[in-house]
């Protein structure tokens, strides 16, 4: 799996993980209910301001975002088709923003910390859930989601430099089937660890 935590000392890395994930969610609820675009802009200025707060390269927060886009090239133009342009503009941007936030938040926060931070959260549940594995599983979700991104873009450039851009199959059955070998990796580490029961 990708080791996506970027090391640092800044105050979004030592923020507490249940203050940043509150901070994370009420940010992409408030992000999808802007209705204007000068607002929506406004965030993704104050998620780029606090990617240089916290000392990450805009490169590596660009790559986490970049595999969206592909998303996007699909999503916006049938928006346009249905709903017209502003609400298509304020889509592609919602999901920009939202995109951002929750990739700041793996950049500056570890698997342990997100593992701990909801074990926290479920503690009252402990009588009915089993939090440890709840806790892993949510660790889990949050790093793959890149690991997937990156499998995307691996198989998109392998799909351009035998020159197949322009076919669909090349880039889906790839992705599948990768996708599917990495998941097998995983379970296997999972059973090797105990988690098999």
């Amino acid at each position: 799996m990708i080791g996506l935590y970027h090391p640092g000392t800044s105050f979004v890395h030592r923020a507490p993980t249940l203050l940043k994930l509150a901070l994370l969610s009420l940010g992409v609820i408030g992000v999808s209910i802007i209705p204007d675009p000068r607002y929506l802009a406004g965030a993704l200025l104050a998620v780029v301001v606090l990617t240089l707060l916290s000392g990450v390269p805009l490169r590596v927060l660009w790559r986490q975002v970049a595999p969206v886009l592909w998303l996007l090239i699909i999503a916006v133009p049938l928006q346009v088709i249905f709903a017209g342009w502003l609400v298509a503009g304020l889509m592609a941007g919602r999901l920009l923003v939202a995109v951002a936030l929750a990739a700041l938040f793996t950049l500056t926060t570890t698997v342990t910390a997100v593992l701990e931070a909801f074990q926290i959260l479920l503690r009252p549940f402990r009588r009915w859930i089993d939090t440890d594995r709840v806790g892993l599983l949510v660790a889990l979700t949050i790093r793959c989601i890149p690991l997937i991104a990156e499998i995307v873009t691996e198989v998109l450039e392998a799909r351009k430099a035998r020159g197949a851009q322009g076919s669909l199959l090349a880039l889906a059955v790839p992705v599948v089937v990768r996708s599917l070998y990495a998941a097998d990796a995983i379970g296997e580490a999972l059973t090797a660890r105990g988690c098999d029961d």
